[in-house]
């Protein structure tokens, strides 16, 4: 908890306190407080956190936290958007793979393990398209 409470520290300190506190309709010296690693009353919640990523996006705090717990933050990487009908086609054609797969496997009556295996690469790579779409009919 303390390594949270230190991040949490920091990123306000470093952040101009006075419009962070005033963002998170609070004065300013509540905000230092509630944020004082030293200070064994700190209470820091949910909402002051959500407050604090989002308005300086500074995410030591959150990776403070997930540390604690044996996580770590890892950014998430965003597709890069490509023509909206190259996008779709690509969909398409992971969902016409996973329905061969799935028929290939189901063609016994049964699904192994090495089936279920090829299955789920190709639920994997479905996702990987539709994020992509998503990315591409964000950018249309």
């Amino acid at each position: 908890m303390q390594e949270f409470l230190r991040a949490c520290d920091v990123a306000v300190e470093e952040a101009n306190t006075k419009n962070l506190a005033t963002l998170m309709c609070m004065p300013p010296v509540s905000l230092l407080q509630r944020a004082n690693a030293n200070y064994d009353g700190a209470w820091f919640n949910v909402k002051h956190l959500y407050a604090l990523l989002l308005h300086t996006e500074d995410m030591r705090p959150l990776e403070a936290l997930a540390g604690e717990f044996g996580y770590a933050v890892v950014p998430k990487v965003q597709p890069a958007p490509i023509d909206l009908h190259q996008a779709l086609n690509r969909v398409a054609l992971e969902f016409a793979e996973l329905t061969v797969e799935t028929h290939a496997a189901l063609s016994d009556g049964r699904v192994d393990q090495v089936e279920r295996a090829r299955i789920m690469k190709e639920i994997t790579h479905i996702k990987v398209a539709i994020a992509q779409y998503e990315a591409s009919v964000k950018a249309a």
